[in-house]
């Protein structure tokens, strides 16, 4: 029998609602043993990174409370302990990785300096054995220049690197159970892939445990001995990944596996959780010959908007008398897009990807090279021009939340753009269309005087959709605008606009880091690398057999599940 570190029993957790309390965790049971790695799988909301800061005695004081079981780490009942005990344990014996480095790092330290503040805290090493140690510990994490991230600020480093100089705070006392809450779900799937590798090494190396929290199903598969699946507060399946994937018995789990868009089938709507809860998943698929049909049709038309030869230049100084270098972060780029047409444009971070759509939204000015939108170039339009076709070409925004102004309500912030292009006749007639809207992404008339804090993420981008959609564009350009969402929610969004693009006959420039999800999505897909790009294709196309080594590797970084 394998050795348990850690036993969770009958676990129940409160949380404060107004005035009463609301059971946010319902008497979960699970344990963890020694040298093995455990993920718990499950959406926002689901009680997955709150039962985890329990382990931690990392809840909030006054808004919760344990109100039944137990959490046993090596003999000792964490739920029992005072804070001044916990501090021997955490960091030391029990370490975490969060989902955002960039807020877990002071940013005012240097990375070396907030590795080392761990060591001074939990060891009695000297100082200048510290510092070897943190480089030693840089070093294991695969940071490719170890010196330069020592004296290096957060800032001055990549989303993967920040993570790894993360991971390295984690294992600096050699913790017996690591837990990494949502460690790759704001990065690239190549640095996704890169650090499940190392975890993994590191945990074969060390034989601590790991505690891997996600939404994503397939992610887990990648790296998990066992899951745990969580709905609503309570563990609903617990088994092998194996077990999990080739023999679901929960609904839910069933619905986690089947929302994530396939990489051979294209069905015409990805079930979401309350399909298959209510057993309506429809099987309907769009077949290549149908998409041969629509891309004949599509491409015969001239296209709604031509990319020449464009680059977008920029110059940097790193210090006040140094000399000034200039970066090219879109170089030479022309394609076509074609009215109703989906483009899915896809790379790593700082490709070049989020400067291209900038440059066609007019955010950002091109240093050379044309925008011919309808045939007319837009590169250099007047301040009335520029307003004017900002009514035409629209974005929607990764973080609906930070686009969204939370003392405005969602009503009048639909209303808003109608008002500056002069959309209908009155107030009342924009009013009815704004709810018109709001049905149509799928949230009601109640909505309309709420604020955007009372709603969910999926809800918030909704609403950030119904805002671009009201100014009835031709063009929208979808920056990121799912990677933060769960799962399901994620296909309720990709879902909607498919189904708004149908009904609208809108045409996408759909940007993202996630392969599966831009193949799902495109007709064309444009893959881009170092500013340039790599290739231009139809989706399947490049899927089933890319040419570029950079492609290939891109395409083999997704995780398949089993």
């Amino acid at each position: 029998m394998a050795d348990i570190l850690l036993k969770t029993d009958s676990l129940s957790i409160d949380f404060k609602n107004e005035d009463s309390f609301k059971t946010i965790i319902n008497t979960i049971s699970y344990t963890i043993n020694k040298n093995e790695i455990v993920g718990i799988v499950g959406e926002s909301g689901s009680g997955k990174s709150v039962s985890s800061l329990a382990i931690l005695g990392l809840l909030p004081k006054r808004i919760s409370k344990i109100t039944s079981g137990s959490i046993i780490f090596n003999d000792t009942d964490l739920t029992k302990i005072n804070n001044k005990q916990f501090q021997k344990i955490r960091g030391q014996q029990i370490a975490m990785i969060f989902q955002e480095p960039m807020s877990s790092l002071n940013p005012s330290m240097t990375c070396g300096k907030q590795v080392e503040e761990i060591l001074f805290q939990h060891t009695s090493l000297t100082k200048k054995e510290i510092e070897t140690e943190t480089l030693t510990l840089l070093e294991k994490v695969k940071l490719p220049d170890p010196t330069r991230v020592y004296k290096a600020y957060p800032h001055e480093i990549s989303g993967g690197q920040k993570q790894r100089v993360m991971i390295a705070m984690a294992i600096a006392c050699k913790p017996q159970l690591l837990i990494a809450d949502e460690p790759t779900t704001a990065l690239d799937v190549t640095v996704q892939k890169e650090i499940i590798s190392l975890l993994k090494e590191l945990q074969a190396e060390t034989k601590m445990s790991i505690i891997f929290i996600t939404h994503d199903l397939s992610l887990i598969s990648e790296i998990a001995n066992r899951i745990l699946v969580m709905y609503k507060g309570e563990i609903v399946e617990q088994n092998t990944v194996d077990h999990i994937f080739k023999h679901p018995e929960h609904n839910y789990t069933k619905a986690l596996i089947s929302s994530r868009p396939s990489l051979d089938v294209r069905l015409k709507t990805l079930p979401t959780i309350a399909d298959v809860l209510n057993n309506t998943v429809s099987t309907e698929t769009i077949t290549p010959q149908m998409r041969k049909i629509k891309h004949d049709k599509l491409y015969a038309s001239p296209p709604l908007l031509q990319v020449i030869n464009l680059e977008k230049e920029y110059i940097s100084k790193s210090g006040f008398f140094a000399k000034a270098e200039t970066f090219k972060a879109v170089n030479n780029v022309s394609f076509n897009l074609y009215e109703g047409e989906t483009l899915g444009l896809v790379g790593e971070s700082g490709c070049g990807k989020s400067t291209l759509g900038n440059a066609i939204l007019l955010l950002d000015k091109a240093t050379k090279g044309q925008i011919l939108y309808k045939g007319k170039d837009i590169t250099n339009l007047t301040k009335a021009e520029t307003i004017a076709i900002r009514k035409d070409i629209q974005i929607i925004f990764q973080d609906p939340y930070a686009s969204l102004n939370p003392r405005i309500t969602i009503g009048n912030a639909i209303m808003e753009p109608m008002t500056v292009h002069n959309l209908y006749s009155s107030a009342q007639e924009r009013q009815e269309k704004a709810i018109e809207i709001l049905n149509r992404v799928g949230l009601d008339e109640t909505a309309f005087n709420r604020y955007p804090h009372e709603f969910s993420g999926g809800q918030r981008q909704r609403i950030g959709i119904a805002r671009t959609i009201a100014l009835q564009p031709k063009l929208i350009v979808c920056d990121e605008s799912v990677s933060a969402l769960d799962i399901s929610v994620q296909a309720q969004v990709l879902n909607l606009l498919n189904e708004l693009k149908d009904n609208f006959g809108f045409t996408y420039i759909f940007i993202s880091h996630d392969l599966a999800v831009v193949k799902y999505m495109s007709d064309q897909l444009l893959v881009m690398n170092h500013g340039q790009i790599e290739e231009l294709d139809d989706a399947d196309i490049i899927y089933n057999t890319p040419k570029k080594d950079y492609t290939k590797k891109l395409i083999a970084a997704i995780p398949k599940g089993l």
